[in-house]
């Protein structure tokens, strides 16, 4: 049911999040070091720099998770209730 309050009460999807920057952060490490192996040096350093932007963001959502329910909520907790409106 959509109330249209969903920018409000919505929730992040951080373990998804969390396993795709883990998929990245692994192509990121292979994709420097096989640029560097075949003597590559501006696309390691580009990977090298994309490397170093997914692990700022792993740190960011290893924060959120560790932070608890109110960031990262399990399935015991319930949805949020629609806004109740009121007319005039």
């Amino acid at each position: 049911m959509r109330t249209g309050s969903e920018p409000a009460t919505a929730r992040s999807a951080l373990r998804m999040r969390l396993w795709l920057t883990l998929w990245g952060l692994a192509w990121a490490i292979f994709g420097t070091v096989a640029f560097a192996l075949v003597g590559r040096p501006g696309w390691a350093a580009a990977c090298g720099v994309l490397w170093v932007v997914i692990t700022v963001d792993l740190t960011f959502v290893l924060r959120h998770l560790r932070q608890g329910p109110h960031y990262q909520p399990g399935r015991d907790i319930p949805p949020y209730r629609p806004p109740e409106h009121r007319h005039p």
